[in-house]
């Protein structure tokens, strides 16, 4: 039974390779196109070429001609300052100046020193009534005599700027101020108000400009203080003080 049916597929195969004839040009159709590849690497840059020739003028112009020159261009702005540069050379020593003229001998004997100073003291324990000029006690400087002690007046003698200052002890409460023939009477004023009636120092003062002749002093006033300050005979103390700064002639 199995060699009948190998026998049976050898005559099929035989049959049909006797139906078809044999042709040397049979193929299958064409396939598709691929897809298209990977874009290459760049190659390696290429040497240099020679130089060209130069160009040959225009005959009929004549050689190429420059440009002429263009505007100036806007300023450019300011730069950083630069550093310091190191001190030159000493100069040479300039030539020496002509000689002055010859002074004459001074004598000492003809100097005139101005000199006006005095510090004087106001010893009473009673209240320096007001509007009425201040006298004092005791002098402890009076150079060269400008200030009088009977009047309390200091009358000036050599013109120039002067300085004077007062310091009042006191424990009640004290109005003084300075004055001067030559000026407002209220330009100076000085108050201190003592309400506990302990002892406290009042002080003022001024720098003052003088012609020869004008005069300066102290006078007490009422301000705010109570009347029963004109009354009380407690400890009271008053200096007065002054002196020429300059003269002004």
């Amino acid at each position: 039974m199995g060699s009948q049916r190998g026998l049976v597929i050898l005559v099929g195969v035989a049959l049909l390779q006797w139906a078809v004839p044999a042709s040397s040009s049979c193929k299958g159709t064409d396939g598709r196109p691929g897809e298209a590849g990977l874009t290459g690497r760049d190659g390696w840059p290429g040497t240099k070429g020679d130089k060209g020739q130069s160009a040959p003028p225009d005959m009929a112009a004549g050689p190429l001609l420059k440009g002429a020159k263009g505007k100036r261009g806007p300023e450019g702005l300011t730069g950083p300052m630069g550093y310091q540069g190191d001190p030159g050379e000493e100069g040479q020593s300039g030539a020496p100046g002509p000689t002055g003229i010859q002074g004459g001998n001074v004598n000492p004997a003809s100097v005139v020193i101005h000199r006006s100073a005095f510090s004087v003291v106001r010893t009473l324990n009673t209240y320096p009534q007001n509007s009425r000029k201040v006298i004092f006690q005791e002098v402890i400087v009076n150079t060269p005599g400008d200030f009088s002690l009977s009047t309390g007046i200091f009358t000036c003698r050599v013109p120039g700027v002067y300085y004077f200052v007062f310091h009042a002890y006191s424990k009640v409460s004290m109005c003084l101020r300075l004055k001067s023939d030559g000026w407002s009477p209220t330009l100076l004023e000085f108050c201190d108000y003592n309400s506990r009636e302990t002892g406290q120092v009042l002080s003022g003062g001024g720098v003052l400009q003088l012609t020869r002749g004008q005069k300066v002093w102290m006078e007490g006033f009422m301000d705010n203080q109570p009347a029963t300050v004109t009354t009380n005979t407690q400890e009271k103390k008053i200096i007065f003080n002054g002196f020429l700064v300059f003269p002004t002639s």
